[in-house]
């Protein structure tokens, strides 16, 4: 079963539009979209289980240049 989550990124003032379009490129990100409101843009993230997801919150997104932080919202079904 995949794990389905939402990743609400806070991106360096200026570069949330530059940013999103790099997120589509990163394995396990099903859709990177700028948005307006308190956070930058929204992700959306899916793997084959918690650790999985963990490792592509921290190592896949929290690491790109331009990401201040983020918060993680799992799909509960």
């Amino acid at each position: 079963m995949q794990m389905r989550a939402y990743a609400l990124v806070n991106a360096t003032p200026g570069r949330a539009l530059e940013l999103a379009q790099g997120l589509r490129h990163v394995q396990g990100v099903q859709a990177a979209d700028a948005i307006t409101g308190e956070y930058d843009i929204v992700v959306t993230c899916e793997s084959s289980d918690i650790n999985a997801l963990g490792t592509l919150i921290v190592e896949g997104i929290q690491r790109l240049d331009g990401v201040h932080k983020t918060t993680t919202c799992l799909v509960v079904t």
